[in-house]
């Protein structure tokens, strides 16, 4: 396929996720099947492309007066790709599977339209709904927030400590040029390819045999701000697919116990194979049964209690640009009961002088400051542990630069700490 082409497969996609709400790669995987004579290298580029006409929709759509599918990949590729208008022109001269030539219109847009008068959620890409979020969370940042969170994230994986150090995965990937991560010791950075995918791990035996594992350098940090020690007994409330719960793991040395527990049983499926790669054998998976109360035996028992809360994932756009504009007021809402009832239910199992550490990767403040205010105000047993306290105890003193300025807790951020968007709050019981 040439470049012309993969223009206007990025445009059928676009077409179609306009036209039913669903995940992009779920549409660029449809189309892939539907469409065999496209190599691999071809459906990378295609999906390159639509993610970054996702990542910068509002721009785009502004720069070209209208938001049709067309429209969002031409401005796209100024926009996100930096093409000049006679570069696009060039790609769009509608032979063979070329996108048809631009209009007159189109190329006076592509040439001299600008964002000067656009509202700061255009400029930032991010939902309009939100707008007022962002200012409450950032202020006069908010754009330059919302432009970090439409760029493309590094690929960034985690050393298994229970089976490498980091210099160690580095050599064993040398040839993948990996870089440490700035912030957590335990990370390495792979650069992005052309099409703004990493390479592909499963073809690696760094990764096949447990010594790395992906993780955004924002999520090591949340764990690592858990200060998990051997020998403790640890409940991972919101396990899910077992990120954390390795990266625990490994700070605990194999010692201790780590009860990996998820009210959805199926979210846990991931786990079983993750923990038998990484060599973690401290970990008791406890998966619902019915009606059964799983976690009865741990009730004042645990010395840590991670909630990583089901949330917006608005830090996360930058890995799933498709998420922003699938995401609507409703599910804000139905987020914020969840994390309520989990702050609820939590506490139960911490035992006195324990840690309840409160993690979401949101940057609103309904879903983070709030909600952690509420919980301290119900909860007169429990108090939040100071930003530089609990950056010291996690060994890395220079996150106490992240202190949130809306309230308790750390805050992360594309723009501040090039991570995803993180925030954490370590809580003690008294």
């Amino acid at each position: 396929m040439t470049p012309a082409a993969h223009i206007s497969a990025a445009i059928e996609i676009l077409a179609e996720l306009s036209a039913r709400r669903r995940p992009a790669a779920d549409a660029i995987k449809d189309w892939g099947l539907s469409h065999r004579f496209a190599g691999s290298k071809d459906r990378a580029a295609i999906a390159g492309l639509v993610f970054d006409a996702l990542r910068k929709r509002a721009s785009a759509a502004h720069v070209m007066g209208e938001e049709t599918p067309r429209a969002v990949m031409l401005g796209a590729l100024r926009e996100a790709r930096g093409l000049a208008g006679e570069a696009i022109a060039a790609l769009c001269s509608g032979e063979g599977h070329a996108p048809a030539p631009l209009s007159e219109e189109e190329r006076e847009r592509l040439a001299n339209a600008t964002l000067a008068d656009a509202p700061a959620h255009v400029r930032g890409d991010y939902p309009e709904w939100l707008a007022e979020r962002f200012a409450e969370a950032f202020g006069d940042a908010a754009e330059e927030e919302g432009r970090a969170l439409a760029a493309r994230a590094p690929l960034d994986l985690r050393a298994n400590i229970l089976k490498s150090s980091r210099e160690d995965a580095m050599r064993r990937l040398a040839h993948l040029h990996p870089e440490p991560t700035p912030l957590s010791p335990l990370g390495l950075r792979l650069p992005a390819g052309p099409s703004g995918r990493g390479p592909a791990l499963a073809a690696e035996p760094a990764f096949v045999k447990g010594h790395v594992e992906p993780q955004d350098e924002g999520s090591q940090l949340a764990a690592l701000l858990c200060a998990a020690e051997p020998g403790e007994q640890v409940l991972d409330y919101c396990a899910g697919g077992g990120g954390k719960t390795l990266a625990l793991a490994g700070q605990m040395h194999n010692r201790g116990q780590i009860y990996a527990f998820d009210d959805d049983g199926r979210r846990l499926t991931p786990i079983y194979p993750r923990l038998e790669r990484a060599g973690a054998r401290n970990v008791q998976v406890r998966a619902p049964r019915g009606g059964a109360d799983m976690l009865a035996d741990l009730e004042a028992r645990c010395d840590l209690v991670l909630i990583d809360a089901p949330c917006t994932g608005t830090g996360t756009w930058r890995r799933h640009p498709d998420a922003k504009w699938r995401l609507a007021p409703g599910a804000l809402a139905a987020r914020l009961e969840e994390q309520r009832e989990l702050l609820a239910k939590a506490p139960l199992y911490v035992r006195p002088g324990g840690r309840l550490v409160y993690v979401t990767c949101s940057l609103l403040r309904d879903e983070n400051e709030a909600q952690i205010a509420a919980f301290l105000a119900e909860h007169s047993g429990f108090a939040a542990v100071p930003a530089e306290e609990a950056a010291a105890a996690a060994q890395l003193p220079e996150l106490a630069r992240f202190a949130s300025s809306l309230g308790l807790g750390l805050r992360l951020t594309p723009r501040v700490s090039g991570t995803d968007g993180f925030f954490v709050c370590v809580m003690r019981r008294g």
